[in-house]
């Protein structure tokens, strides 16, 4: 079942890099249901996704290791 209703994911598809950005913002914002993200196709789309400020800021530092933001 589809996580966003308003998006035709069959017609989406046929654009594979707008397709995996669509899939990892929604993968982030609504929950993996059991699957993994690659860290390497975050990191490559990591400015092209649409994530909530909260969740992008607690995930950089997951993805990208902890730096001191002082």
């Amino acid at each position: 079942m589809p996580y966003n209703w308003s998006i035709n994911e069959k017609e989406l598809k046929k654009d594979k890099e707008k397709y995996t950005i669509w899939k990892l913002g929604q993968m982030v914002n609504f929950g993996l249901r059991g699957k993994k993200i690659k860290k390497e196709t975050l990191k490559k789309h990591w400015n092209d996704i649409e994530i909530d400020p909260h969740k992008r800021r607690f995930l950089k530092s997951i993805v990208y290791g902890k730096k001191n933001t002082h």
